[in-house]
């Protein structure tokens, strides 16, 4: 092979040269680009270039599939994509890279984040509404392709006939496509945020938890005690008003998660939201109710069992008799008639009302510095909220 002096090449190959060659070596055409004939006597093209400041070389691919014209193309593409600061093996090797369909990123964030979520329902339902809402469209296009327009295929038929699915979809591709962009298998905004411009408002169907003005609270418990409903589902019903507690808490309390001597109820971490251990001060009537679903004698674990000991009280049985109270609110909603009036109708601080509904404290640094649970102060405002609904100081019968 001659390396020759002055001028660099330029097109110094012909077909008829490039087939004509056998001697082992490597001969320039120009450019940075040469054929090598290896000693076996095959031939393949390398590109020879500077890519970040530093001499790469590059193959090009062998002679029985890349021809001379083919391999001059790809050498000054690569040549360009070096100039402008690019790095053509990089560049090679993510287009050489299995594409990524939607379905495949769904089902890799689903299994990267089920391990934290303690809601075995939630899991179910989260890969399962993309399954059945996202995947017959977006499902076997490449993440990195999915536009608005996409999005906007799988919400449009169910954005107003199912509102709420339709919102939680809508967060879920976001969350799959926000996986994308970090995984690096996408580039530029998340699709789902241009999504709105394109949708009808949603009617105004009312709060998902529809709450009682709270001024109205006290005659719907009298109300309560005097109603035909079952004994347990009264107790429960009026124990989660008391409490201000959710209903997933109520429906699943234990008895051993009461204190009898401090008078708490000690609900553990995998049942709160939070995923924290909330100590709940239970006022003179929660005491006497607890004391009532123990003369039951029901041997249950559970607190309020349902028809069978080794179960709790559905949830549905407080549905079923706010329906028969003819009473349009949730029970959830009675979280809600608890804050309005501890906002509106006490001087207690709002983060102690905060903490009695076991909300997480949204700033980072005064969650940083709050060590204690405000348990005394907590069980002050308990026992007034107990006093406003209609209990006296001391018990009263059932």
């Amino acid at each position: 092979m001659s390396k020759g002096l002055g001028k660099h090449p330029d097109k110094a190959l012909s077909a008829i040269k490039v087939r004509q060659l056998t001697k082992p070596g490597r001969y320039a055409d120009g450019n940075g680009l040469y054929l090598v004939v290896d000693p076996s006597g095959a031939k393949r093209w390398l590109l020879r270039t500077v890519v970040g400041g530093k001499r790469r070389d590059i193959g090009l691919g062998g002679l029985s599939l890349v021809g001379l014209a083919e391999a001059r193309e790809k050498a000054l593409t690569y040549r360009k994509s070096a100039r402008e600061g690019g790095d053509p093996l990089a560049e090679r090797r993510k287009a050489r890279a299995p594409v990524i369909t939607f379905s495949a990123a769904a089902e890799q964030v689903h299994a990267d984040h089920k391990a934290s979520w303690k809601n075995g329902k939630h899991i179910a339902q989260w890969i399962n509404t993309i399954r059945t809402y996202a995947n017959p469209i977006l499902g076997e296009l490449p993440i990195s392709q999915i536009t608005t327009p996409d999005v906007l295929r799988v919400l449009s038929p169910i954005w107003l006939t199912k509102a709420e699915t339709a919102r939680r979809v809508r967060q879920r591709i976001g969350t799959v496509l926000d996986w994308a962009n970090a995984a690096g298998l996408r580039t530029g905004e998340n699709p789902v945020d241009g999504v709105a411009k394109g949708l009808p408002k949603q009617p105004d169907r009312g709060l998902h938890h529809a709450a009682m003005q709270y001024a109205d609270v006290p005659a719907f418990v009298s109300r309560l005690r005097a109603s035909d409903a079952g004994e347990i589902t009264r107790l429960a019903f009026e124990f989660l008003i008391l409490t201000a507690a959710r209903t997933g808490e109520v429906v699943s309390a234990m008895w051993d998660e009461i204190d009898e001597f401090d008078q708490t109820w000690n609900v553990p971490p995998e049942r709160m939201k939070a995923g924290k251990l909330h100590r709940v001060p239970l006022p003179p009537r929660c005491i006497e109710i607890l004391a009532l679903a123990k003369d039951l004698d029901l041997s249950s674990p559970f607190i309020f069992p349902g028809r069978s000991a080794a179960k709790p009280i559905s949830n549905m049985a407080f549905l079923m008799l706010l329906r028969r109270m003819n009473v349009t609110v949730t029970a959830h909603g009675f979280r809600s008639s608890f804050r309005d009036w501890a906002s509106e109708a006490t001087h207690i601080p709002r983060e102690i009302a905060e903490m009695a509904l076991a909300h997480a404290i949204e700033s980072k640094v005064e969650a940083a510095y709050r060590r204690g649970d405000l348990l005394e102060k907590r069980r002050d405002l308990m026992e007034q909220w107990s006093r406003y609904l209609g209990y006296g100081d001391e018990p009263k019968s059932a």
